[in-house]
C-alpha cells in the first residue's frame, strides 16, 4: 500500500473534494489537522495548517500546498470523468493530452495540489 500526504489549506475541502469528486473514502479525521482517506490501496493524508507536517523547517522554509509533484487516478472515460470535475467547478492545469501510453490531464485540489487523471491507450 503506498501512502501520499498532500499539504491542504482546508482539510474540510480536501475530504469534500476527494470523497466527493475522485472517490474516495474517508478513513479518520483529527478535527482541522489531518484527515485520512482511502481509495483502492492508496491512502491519502491531507494536512492541514495545524498539522505537524506544515511546521516551519530549520532553515525557515514552510511546507506549502501545489507544485508538480502528484498521484495518479486511472479511468476508463477519461472525458466523460473531465466533464463531470468541470461541471463541478474543478479547476484543469491544461487539456487532455495524449502520448503513447494514454491519455492524461491534471486537475487541482481545492489547494492547488495536482491529480492525474489517466485514461490507458488500448492495446
Amino acid at each position: 500500500m503506498a501512502t501520499v500526504r498532500y499539504l491542504v489549506h482546508d482539510v474540510g475541502a480536501a475530504v469534500d473534494f476527494y470523497v466527493g469528486a475522485l472517490g474516495f473514502e474517508l478513513v479518520e479525521r483529527f478535527g482541522p489537522a489531518i484527515a485520512i482517506l482511502g481509495r483502492g490501496d492508496l491512502t491519502l493524508w491531507v494536512a492541514g495548517p495545524v498539522a505537524s507536517a506544515a511546521r516551519p523547517m530549520p532553515d525557515g522554509r514552510k511546507p506549502e500546498p501545489g507544485g508538480w509533484n502528484r498521484f495518479v487516478i486511472e479511468t476508463e472515460d477519461l472525458p466523460g470523468l473531465v466533464a463531470t470535475l468541470r461541471a463541478h467547478g474543478v479547476p484543469f492545469r491544461n487539456e487532455i493530452v495524449e502520448g503513447p501510453g494514454g491519455k492524461q490531464i491534471l486537475c487541482e485540489d481545492p489547494s492547488g495540489n495536482v491529480v492525474e487523471l489517466f485514461q490507458p491507450a488500448n492495446d
